[in-house]
């Protein structure tokens, strides 16, 4: 696969980048380059090869999921300048 001018003004737009029009045959030789090393990878046979999460073995520490207050509700609003027990008193701004 190759691109012209007009993908890499394009993908340069997309990514909100701005490519000068001296840039763009360079930039078009780099994505180029990048696309066929990705077709390259399309070759390895994988065959057999486990999917992997890391590159090394290794254990997930678990822990039990629970929701919690952190114990410090009084310790967050301690700084409000207006509170009401534990929460925050902020303007109406829906009528």
């Amino acid at each position: 696969m190759s691109v012209d001018q007009a993908t890499v003004r394009r993908i340069a737009h997309l990514a909100r980048i701005a490519v000068e029009d001296s840039e763009v045959e360079h930039l078009r030789g780099e994505i180029n380059a990048i696309l066929a090393f990705v077709e390259e990878l399309a070759d390895v046979d994988v065959e057999g090869v486990a999917p992997m999460t890391s590159v090394i073995p290794m254990k997930m520490k678990m822990r039990v999921d629970e929701v919690t207050d952190g114990d410090i509700a009084q310790d967050v609003v301690a700084n409000a300048p207006e509170r009401e027990d534990n929460f925050f008193v902020v303007p109406k701004v829906v009528e």
